[in-house]
């Protein structure tokens, strides 16, 4: 059973609803930040209250609420999942309403403020749960479907099929950074289950270690994308559950990598054989955050070298730190019509030790579009 507060406890009168919300089952949380940025796992809390307002935005939906403390009303915000995702879940903006009387549990926020992350919203007078997230990656066929391909050059598409329906690329099989053939467990924001094994997920010289350790033990508060919205670099932009659109435009002869996540950002991939040139202080071959990328194809699959990145973003869920001198070799495979294998190599000789590689999978979601996410500081 939950217990009222653990730290920075809710005055007295704030009715517990243990008895009632113990049957309910907790929704599965899939924000795109660590959550414990902002919110405390070992604040839990339950209370109940009357709903005032529902902020529908991104990049996380609000719901207000009064509820009373003594003989007053306080106003509390329970912070929700990102729209696209509550919507994919079968949810809209009027499935709560203004006077109805719900009840919630989850974790307050570190600061103290009347905010809660809402791990279980259900309505009082039925228990009936409102908001929840169950979020599973599209069947797939029994027949795999073939790899679509263009005609001119016989490559395959990387996106969607011209002339046939949108997609993105989503729900990546693995989330956060950790060498291939290595098994830790950790969630899907890259926070270890048991820190002792943080020299297990990369071969990361001491410095290294001991940086990423002390992110883990803070619980990926420091994660600069919530803290100042800096934008999800390097193999990062894949482990996002709100997507990724491969747009290639071969008049150009560069392939644009268009996020869900973050603040609308993207990249380019160039793949005319330039040198990978640019300004150390950004320019249009370098946007900072993720490097300067030249691609090429080796026979189904699409090889991008990548070098010239900033040290002021985490380049993976989990905070595995990285230096100026990244350089990544990632490849792109559509294996089958709804399945694209990611590989990367990392090589960062002022991190780690030696050249390392990740591989995991993304699944094609036909007909759906990129969430419109606009990132907020200390709100995304």
């Amino acid at each position: 059973m939950k217990q009222e507060l653990k730290k920075n406890r809710i005055p007295t009168p704030v009715k517990l609803l243990a008895g009632m919300l113990a049957a309910v089952t907790f929704s599965t949380v899939f924000a795109h930040h660590p959550i414990q940025g902002k919110f405390d796992p070992d604040a839990d809390v339950q209370f109940s209250g009357i709903v005032t307002r529902v902020d529908w935005r991104s990049p996380h939906v609000h719901v207000f609420m009064n509820v009373r403390e003594g003989n007053s009303m306080v106003n509390w915000a329970v912070e929700l999942e990102n729209p696209y995702i509550l919507i994919n879940n079968g949810w809209h903006e009027d499935s709560l309403q203004p006077g109805d009387a719900v009840s919630v549990a989850g974790m307050r926020a570190r600061n103290g403020s009347r905010q809660v992350w809402g791990e279980q919203v259900s309505l009082t007078d039925t228990g009936r749960p409102v908001y929840t997230v169950n979020d599973t990656s599209p069947a797939k066929p029994l027949s795999p479907r073939p790899v679509p391909r263009w005609s001119e050059d016989n490559h395959p598409v990387l996106g969607a099929v011209p002339g046939g329906a949108d997609g993105i690329w989503g729900y990546p099989t693995s989330k956060a950074l950790v060498e291939d053939g290595v098994n830790v467990g950790m969630n899907e924001y890259g926070l270890l289950d048991n820190v002792a094994d943080a020299a297990k997920v990369a071969p990361m010289q001491d410095w290294a270690l001991a940086r990423y350790i002390h992110r883990q033990e803070r619980d990926l508060r420091d994660d600069p994308m919530y803290l100042d919205c800096k934008p999800p670099g390097g193999p990062r932009q894949y482990q996002s559950d709100l997507g990724l659109q491969l747009i290639e435009d071969k008049q150009n002869q560069r392939i644009f990598v268009l996020l869900g996540s973050g603040n609308r950002n993207y990249r380019i991939i160039h793949m005319d054989g330039r040198d990978p040139v640019g300004l150390v202080g950004g320019d249009d071959d370098n946007p900072l955050f993720y490097g300067r990328s030249v691609g090429r194809w080796e026979g189904d699959t699409l090889v991008v070298d990548t070098e010239g990145f900033n040290e002021g973003f985490w380049f993976t869920n989990g905070g595995l730190p990285h230096t100026d001198r990244l350089s990544m070799v990632e490849k792109f495979t559509r294996t089958d019509f709804d399945t694209l294998h990611y590989e990367v190599t990392i090589d960062d000789p002022g991190a780690y030790t030696r050249p390392w590689t990740v591989s995991w999978d993304l699944s094609w979601v036909g007909g759906a579009e990129l969430p419109f996410s606009l990132c907020q500081h200390n709100r995304q």
